[in-house]
């Protein structure tokens, strides 16, 4: 009968660096440790195939090592982008994520925070797209342990990570006006979400400063999804009493502007030759897509990598400081759906 191997603890791993468990435990904890010895730690780690306790270490420490990141649907690839940067910063400070989706509203985020008073997680990152008062009672309570991603009220005395998504509607539109283009469609959102609404200004504004009258038939509902983005050009279809098709569409997320190009193209109409099309989030898919997609970067990875480095710096150092709140800002990247057009003198506007 085989004796079981015993387990590598961290003095087998010191004695096979050449330093003392002190150093090493300062390695493994993302200390300030000579790169050199950095080194010489971590090639033992890996030879002797040692793994951190890390419950005991959170017992002792009174933390889980672990935090979350709550977004609203893990199908949506703006927030696969984002949980990539927050997997990666908190893996280098030693701590492991949790990736919790709401599914649009049918995980009750409240109940989630509630993890945090008792002590399922150190520390979550929190995208809400309706943050009600319910829930902004909860995050008050659980200020100090929360990062937000997303427009919250200003009083708010949480840190947060803010980009100004009306902003970067008015540089695509914006955008597709240089190019010529008049009547600009525009898919929408989630109705009664924040970033639909606040998008649906932005669109608004944009047409007002340039002295384009808003035409509510060019205005359709989404979803968020694909398959919205392709009902709604049907959806502009049937809804033109001068018979004029949009020569352009505005979406407020990329999917559903995928959606819009591929029905587009079923209908026979060239993009962006008949109809240019811009989106926003600036996914992956927006690169490869033929033709590919004009988008407006809200920059996913940037805000995610900063609101868990406030988060852990939070953690890390406590104490009273002033709730920080960063700003980033939207850029619109310009690819093929949207190439310019003219259009002539007197011609319809």
């Amino acid at each position: 009968m085989s004796v079981p191997a015993k387990p590598v603890t961290i003095l087998d791993v010191a004695k096979r660096a050449g330093v003392s468990a002190g150093t090493v435990s300062r390695v493994l904890n993302r200390a300030n440790v000579p790169l050199d010895t950095r080194r010489r730690v971590s090639t033992a780690v890996s030879e002797l195939g040692y793994v951190p306790n890390h419950a005991a270490r959170s017992l002792k420490r009174r933390t889980t090592e672990q935090i979350a990141l709550v977004i609203p649907d893990v199908g949506n690839p703006v927030y696969v982008q984002m949980a990539k940067s927050v997997q990666r910063v908190a893996a280098e400070r030693g701590y492991r994520l949790s990736l919790i989706s709401t599914e649009n509203g049918v995980v009750d985020e409240r109940q989630l925070l509630r993890g945090l008073h008792e002590r399922q997680l150190d520390g979550m990152v929190l995208v809400s797209l309706r943050p009600g008062p319910s829930l902004l009672r909860q995050i008050r309570e659980a200020a100090p342990r929360v990062c937000l991603i997303g427009s919250f009220p200003d009083d708010l005395p949480v840190d947060a990570v803010r980009v100004d998504s009306a902003h970067g509607v008015r540089q695509g539109v914006a955008h597709l006006l240089a190019g010529g283009r008049r009547r600009i469609a525009m898919v929408h959102g989630t109705r009664g979400t924040v970033p639909a609404e606040t998008r649906a200004r932005g669109y608004r504004d944009a047409l007002l400063e340039a002295g384009v009258p808003f035409r509510p038939e060019l205005s359709v509902d989404g979803d968020f999804t694909m398959g919205s983005g392709y009902r709604a050009v049907d959806a502009l279809e049937g809804a033109r009493p001068d018979a004029v098709f949009p020569d352009a569409v505005f979406c407020a997320n990329d999917m559903m502007a995928l959606g819009v190009m591929r029905r587009l193209r079923e209908l026979g109409r060239d993009v962006p030759g008949d109809v240019a099309v811009v989106g926003m989030d600036d996914i992956d898919m927006a690169g490869m897509s033929a033709p590919t997609l004009t988008s407006v970067s809200l920059r996913a990875e940037e805000r995610g990598r900063l609101a868990t480095e406030m988060l852990l710096e939070r953690l890390a150092h406590g104490g009273p400081l002033a709730p920080r709140v960063v700003h980033v800002l939207p850029a619109l990247v310009v690819r093929e759906s949207s190439t310019a057009h003219v259009v002539l003198a007197g011609g319809p506007s």
